[in-house]
């Protein structure tokens, strides 16, 4: 690892200036869980790091009846699973972040953090993109706000201009009758990061689907909406042949990716199952009423 100067602004604006100024030669840090792994690893040698601890507007968890769920970029994933407003109004979001990685990552690193890395094989974007989230970008110019669809651009690339940060995220004040459940998929019981995952908002009545938003994570470059299954889900009464149906609709919509870690057919074959298992879990054909 290379020296490099560490840098504490105290505002947005401030932070923003100097990531305009240094340019590539600087790179943000917030919980740092993927950065100095980079760093260690050589993969990445910046000659100055911004860290964004001392920017106090980009912690908390809080959430508005009207307005929805704000959610800090410095939020740690820990803080996240513990939040009473999370647990209440968005159980499936704290479900899925008490299982991000290990306890040290949720410990340390913040939500903020994970989705600026965009790292495919991780949990929290596509069940953000579920839930119908969005981020806002703060710079010495102002703020933005876009949808997660909208930030994930590719494997490791989003939408930051090179002087933002991802000030917060927001989350849509969820619908009285919209329930939803989060599955990963890992390789093997010891890994962290998931081969294939999978997230399920649905309105529903008994076992009507009102309207549905089903999103495929991990085994594809960014998570993404499969419209057509959503389609379907639409105003059925869901049973297992249903089920069987969406999850054979998904597996054919989605182009997974393939690697050491596993290749495209077996990836598509764990997004099938994934699939119907959540489906399944949703509408209580396990035996088990929601």
């Amino acid at each position: 690892m290379r020296e490099f100067d560490f840098l504490e602004p105290r505002s947005v604006p401030e932070a923003s200036r100097m990531l305009a100024d240094l340019g590539d030669e600087c790179r943000v840090m917030a919980g740092g869980t993927a950065l100095l792994l980079a760093m260690r690893q050589r993969m990445a040698a910046p000659s100055h790091v911004v860290s964004a601890m001392q920017l106090e507007g980009m912690r908390g968890i809080s959430f508005d009846p009207r307005r929805g769920l704000r959610i800090g970029a410095l939020a740690r994933h820990a803080e996240l699973a513990r939040s009473e407003s999370v647990r209440r109004h968005y159980p499936t979001i704290a479900a899925m972040a008490e299982q991000v990685a290990n306890p040290q990552v949720r410990n340390q690193g913040t939500l903020g953090g994970n989705l600026c890395y965009a790292d495919p094989a991780t949990d929290p974007p596509g069940c953000l993109m579920a839930h119908g989230a969005q981020v806002v970008l703060g710079s010495a110019r102002g703020e933005r706000v876009l949808s997660i669809e909208e930030f994930l651009l590719d494997y490791y690339v989003t939408a930051l201009e090179p002087d933002e940060l991802l000030v917060e995220i927001r989350v849509p004040v969820p619908q009285p009758d919209a329930y939803g459940r989060y599955t990963r998929f890992l390789r093997t019981a010891a890994e962290h990061r998931p081969l294939a995952n999978v997230c399920l908002v649905a309105r529903r009545e008994g076992a009507l689907c009102r309207e549905a938003r089903l999103v495929v994570g991990a085994s594809v470059p960014i998570p993404g909406r499969l419209g057509r299954a959503e389609e379907f889900l639409r105003g059925r009464h869901i049973d297992p042949m249903v089920a069987a149906e969406v999850a054979d609709i998904v597996a054919a919509d989605i182009e997974p990716i393939s690697d050491a870690r596993g290749s495209a057919d077996f990836r598509r074959d764990m997004v099938r199952v994934a699939c119907r298992r959540t489906i399944a879990e949703l509408f209580g054909l396990n035996g088990e009423e929601i």
